[in-house]
């Protein structure tokens, strides 16, 4: 059996596998232990439309209202940020998703958000890894549980995020993929009353989200959304992963808009259309250079950290962090929800478009003129132990130059990450989620992006 360990966001494995009653019956078990030892009292429990998560979801409920916690379980599915919400904003001390977020549908997995709303830091899911050797053997009692409406709530809190008078005013059509997940039927609640048209499609129930991974950054996971949009005639197409808390884009002509350029467009809306300011932009390591340009043009300060929203949501437990975003299609506005929501961070970019007067094409084309050109790609491999001693071989003795370009720095806070003089860059490492080897890169010419992540994947493999 495959110890249990809690990645980057969660504990996941395959149900049936790893992801077993029994198994959740421990780390239920374990996470009540350090919640009573930190005195905690309210839990609330949510889930999503993966196989047997409602099942789970009132097993969870049932065993943490019988270590004496009071409960409020979700009445239904609902995606994740609404419970980061409901967690912040009714005062819960601790929240739990039953979810694999973005893996494919065999998957499922049990995600905790602290009383902030964000995901559990790691020095708290370490804690609960200690308490496992504890638990085994033990046998829970179940206890009464409340449920609640808490998608509600949740629509409300996107809908005090966006200026709906602009939705109002002008007639927009939106396209929506939740790709058979947790925000499906979510996006029409929070644009009611508006001209805004909302088409939606895969918005029913599918365990194994039409044989594809229920992952919106990747352009062959949206084709269907790409169709439609040119189908309809759509202004833009936002996709959303399983559980909802990331998002993919298409602009009006149907082409897929990739997520470092999904970043830079929300950023600047939020700081320049909303006019926030004061606190520090905080993004992960695979995250593109655009970003730094755009802090660097608007007198931002910039943090830099390993992959995971999680170390985001740490740095903004100790500084000022005004937004926060990851190369995976997750965005927030840290002192709303240190959290990714999908939902907002989508109808963001359709505000800026309302604000601006601009097609999503036009407001690509206009961040490329003022912060120079980004092309950006990234490689799933299935990881051998070879590959991951090449990658600590690396780290150790970096290349110093590429095609007649000199690197700049090395970044090894999470895998390695070499900057070249031209801000182009390339990432390798082992993702926290998945079996798999990631390869990411950016430079200024799309074919030279794709030589560029040729070379690393030959330098992965010792080719």
């Amino acid at each position: 059996m495959a110890k249990i360990k809690f990645g980057t966001d969660g504990w996941r494995g395959v149900i049936s596998r790893e992801f077993t009653f029994e198994n959740l019956k421990k780390v239920t078990l374990a996470h009540g232990k350090v919640l009573k030892e930190k005195g905690a009292k309210r839990v609330v429990v949510g889930y999503d439309l993966r196989f047997l998560s409602e099942e789970y979801g009132k097993f969870v409920a049932g065993i943490l209202a019988g270590m004496g916690f009071e409960v409020v379980l979700a009445e239904e599915f609902l995606p994740t940020p609404a419970i980061s919400y409901v967690t912040k904003y009714q005062n819960f001390d601790n929240g739990v998703m039953i979810t694999a977020s973005h893996n494919p549908g065999k998957y499922n997995g049990y995600k905790i958000k602290e009383s902030f709303g964000g995901a559990a830091r790691t020095e708290f899911t370490k804690e609960i890894e200690a308490k496992l050797p504890e638990v085994e053997g033990v046998e829970p009692t179940f206890g009464e549980f409340k449920e609640e409406d808490l998608k509600t709530p949740y629509v409300e809190g996107v809908r005090s995020q966006l200026e709906l008078s602009l939705f109002k005013e002008k007639e927009v059509t939106i396209v929506h993929d939740p790709m058979y997940g947790a925000q499906q039927n979510l996006m029409p609640r929070a644009l009611r009353g508006t001209k805004a048209s909302v088409v939606e499609i895969h918005a029913y129930r599918d365990p194994l989200f039409g044989g594809k991974h229920p992952e919106p950054i990747v352009e062959k996971n949206i084709t269907a959304l790409m169709e439609k949009v040119r189908a309809v005639k759509a202004d833009i197409g936002i996709a959303n992963d399983g559980d909802g808390d990331r998002v993919g884009l298409v602009d009006e002509k149907g082409n897929f808009v990739n997520s470092q350029i999904a970043f830079a467009l929300t950023l600047l809306h939020v700081l320049r259309n909303k006019g926030k300011r004061g606190g520090m932009v905080v993004k992960t390591v695979s995250t593109g250079y655009l970003v730094d340009r755009i802090c660097r043009q608007e007198g931002i300060e910039l943090k830099e950290v390993p992959v995971g929203f999680k170390n985001i949501s740490e740095v903004a437990l100790k500084e000022k962090v005004l937004f926060g975003g990851e190369e995976s299609g997750g965005y927030a506005i840290m002192d709303y929800l240190p959290e990714r929501d999908g939902l907002l961070m989508g109808l963001l970019v359709v505000e800026k478009m309302l604000a601006e007067g601009k097609t999503v094409s036009q407001m690509v084309e206009e961040l490329f003129k003022e912060f120079g050109t980004a092309y950006y790609k990234r490689m799933d491999l299935p990881v051998t132990e070879k590959e991951r001693k090449t990658l600590e071989t690396l780290k150790e003795n970096p290349p110093e130059k590429w095609k007649g370009l000199k690197v700049d720095r090395v970044l090894t806070i999470d895998g390695l990450k070499i900057i070249f003089e031209d801000d182009s860059w390339i990432l390798f490492r082992p993702s926290g989620t998945e079996p798999v080897f990631r390869v990411y890169a950016e430079t200024p010419e799309r074919e030279r992006t794709e030589e560029l992540l040729s070379w690393g994947v030959s330098l992965v493999r010792g080719e």
